[in-house]
């Protein structure tokens, strides 16, 4: 597993390289709730990457190895977790059967982020793409009840695949410190430039309010 997790780390590492010269400021507004996903990701800091670093960067390479941890996970489970395993089956034929699933086979830039923008008060929004998922989602029927019994045995299943996660998780920061100098590399080269380019401009226009148009 070892080697094989190395090998993965490194292609994905290599995918986020490749992507890095095509990523560019959002000219959005921004969210104000952290990303769960990325927010003190310890993958981020043993990649190098710094909390200040622009979000999009950090989430297009926490969300490639997330990629990497969910499938050594679904590996183990499927070996050795039968209840979880049975439970996530019927979860995922649950899925498929959505008539709109907008979360699915999104680039790793935006896979895990929220669909719908913040709001902006004073102007509801007519629909969400999240509330249309919803609403899909609740034309399923339930899942079919556990007894106790089951449910406890669920939840030893489940803290055991947190715990191989976490093993896994742990392994992967190990591989990741070797690909550092490549990653903060990619970012001075391809990032920094953009962000003191942003702050230059408004610099500028900070300190000239007025056109000179208006002089």
């Amino acid at each position: 597993m070892e080697r094989s997790l190395e090998t993965q780390v490194a292609q994905a590492v290599e995918a986020w390289l490749r992507w890095v010269p095509r990523w560019e400021p959002a000219t959005h507004r921004g969210r104000f709730a952290p990303c769960r996903r990325c927010f003190g990701s310890p993958i981020l800091s043993a990649a190098g990457i710094a909390s200040n670093t622009p979000h999009g960067v950090q989430h297009g390479l926490s969300t490639r190895i997330k990629a990497i941890v969910d499938a050594a996970v679904a590996e183990y489970t499927a070996k050795n977790l039968p209840m979880l395993q049975s439970e996530l089956d019927q979860q995922a034929t649950r899925n498929r059967s959505r008539s709109y699933r907008p979360s699915e086979n999104l680039d790793p830039e935006f896979d895990g982020l929220p669909l719908d923008p913040d709001p902006v008060p004073g102007a509801p929004f007519l629909f969400t793409i999240a509330g249309l998922a919803d609403d899909a989602a609740e034309e399923l029927p339930p899942l079919p009840p556990l007894s106790d019994e089951a449910k406890a045995a669920l939840r030893q299943e489940v803290a055991l695949a947190d715990e191989y996660a976490n093993l896994v998780g742990r392994e992967i920061c190990g591989f990741l410190l070797r690909h550092r100098l490549q990653i903060q590399a990619a970012i001075s080269q391809h990032v920094e430039p953009q962000i003191e380019a942003m702050l230059a401009e408004l610099t500028e226009s900070l300190d000239s309010p007025f056109g000179p148009e208006t002089l």
